[in-house]
């Protein structure tokens, strides 16, 4: 992995065919420095979103004494709301032909006004107001930054560049629970002592974003597409306004119409179906709990199985998606989730069932979330990549929020083991049914 290569640049007498070959492989390597700016912004934002992640679901359930179905409502809040801004991030940021970065950087300062909010929360409506206006800022944020991640990458390796900021964010998320945990225990108020701290860390994230992060990006992509139309016009006489004219422009129309487009279109219904039967992180947890009777201390220690086994696997599984085909991964990821519910609901009691379960866990977000956003680039023009990603990205939250609410209302009405049961059922319905919906070549194969 290499963040620049000054050989890429050789002496154009070069012209083997070898030479060429190497080249390929030089520059399908390259990460952009974009890649790992966005990296670190995301692994301090993670840091502070995790750690309030971490101690939400006890807060709410022990702390505030929530039912299931309530926790539902706000659990699916926190993961879903987020749905009906992801399309306005989009389009703000292709509209403005080149703000990505700053719709991005709006969306992480709305998400760190939040977090003191929390402190003057103490019931079900309060609470779920922060929650929203705090996943407003994620939704803002999301498909800007990824379309910079895309934009900043080459087909051959943007299945690896979202594998690497995907590891730099999980390592946020790693040490997120980490602080959250050394915090309670430290402190008299620990609630109130990690949502003050994980306030003070996201406005380092937000400054990291504004002083480091370029505010374009230059890929191989938007330079070859400026020399054909160089070419069109030295070549044709054309008028370059006019070609100018011909280019689809952002408007929240040509956005939608995007889902005419067959491969983008498959990947956004089978990540909605897929969605609906993904049980919220935070119910997994405490499924985990209840199983284990994990005391309430070490609650927040349970989510560092699941980053660390996504670290690990992030950039691994990037690489195998670049290489064998991304839908696959994506699909094979979800295979890891089922297994995990299998585990759940099976009378294993041993010690190794929390990292069975965690390392599962890890591996299907390894497998699916930046390998999803990699795929879906692949169908998605330039000028619309974040608009694109946010139509993606929107099914999938908006179908992982109606989950949330079924999941908790199931577990209230017939216990968490015949709501898993269901849920288990429903993934493999959903995945089967995914895996006859293949989108075409382009995502299905490895870039040529």
């Amino acid at each position: 992995m290499y963040v620049a290569d000054s050989r890429a640049n050789a002496d154009p007498s070069a012209g083997s065919t070898t030479g060429m070959a190497r080249s390929t492989a030089r520059v399908s390597a390259v990460v952009a420095p974009t890649v790992f700016a966005l990296g670190a912004v995301s692994l301090i934002t993670d840091v502070s979103s995790e750690m309030v992640t971490a101690v939400l679901p006890l807060y709410l359930v022990t702390g505030l004494g929530l039912s299931p179905l309530g926790f539902g409502l706000l659990d699916g809040v926190y993961n879903g709301f987020s749905a009906l801004v992801r399309l306005a991030g989009g389009h703000l940021a292709d509209r403005g032909g080149g703000r990505h970065k700053w719709v991005a950087g709006i969306g992480y300062a709305v998400s760190a006004a939040c977090k003191p909010l929390l402190l003057l929360a103490h019931t079900l409506t309060p609470i779920g107001l922060v929650l929203a206006a705090d996943r407003t800022g994620k939704g803002l944020r999301t498909a800007p930054r990824d379309a910079l991640i895309s934009l900043s990458s080459t087909p051959q390796n943007r299945g690896r560049a979202f594998g690497v900021h995907r590891a730099m964010d999980t390592a946020g998320a790693l040490l997120g629970p980490l602080v959250a945990f050394l915090i309670l225990r430290a402190t008299v108020d620990g609630y109130d002592a990690v949502f003050t701290v994980s306030f003070c860390v996201a406005v380092v994230g937000v400054l990291v974003l504004v002083l480091f992060v370029p505010g374009s990006t230059s890929t191989a992509a938007p330079r070859t597409e400026k020399a054909a139309r160089e070419k069109a016009v030295a070549e044709r006489g054309v008028d370059e306004r006019a070609v100018d004219e011909k280019a689809e422009r952002p408007t929240l129309r040509a956005a939608f119409a995007l889902l005419t487009r067959r491969d983008l279109r498959r990947i956004t219904v089978c990540a909605l179906l897929l969605g609906l039967a993904t049980v919220s992180d935070s119910f997994v947890y405490l499924l985990l709990q209840r199983r284990l009777g994990v005391p309430d201390r070490w609650f927040a220690l349970l989510p560092l199985g699941t980053a660390a086994a996504f670290l690990l696997l992030a950039v691994p599984l990037g690489r195998l998606a670049d290489r064998v085909g991304r839908w696959w991964v994506f699909l094979g990821g979800h295979g890891a989730l089922l297994t995990a519910y299998a585990i759940l609901l099976t009378s294993w009691h041993g010690s190794a069932l929390p990292y069975a379960v965690l390392l599962l866990h890890g591996a299907f977000y390894a497998a699916t979330d930046g390998v999803l956003m990699a795929a879906a680039s692949d169908s998605v023009p330039e000028e619309l990549r974040s608009s694109g990603l946010a139509l993606v990205q929107t099914g999938q939250a908006a179908a992982r929020f109606v989950c949330s609410l079924g999941f908790g209302a199931a577990w209230t009405l017939w216990g968490d083991r015949t709501a898993l049961m269901a849920s288990a059922v429903a993934l493999a319905v959903c995945a089967a049914f995914a895996s006859t919906l293949r989108p075409g070549r382009s995502v299905l194969e490895p870039a040529p």
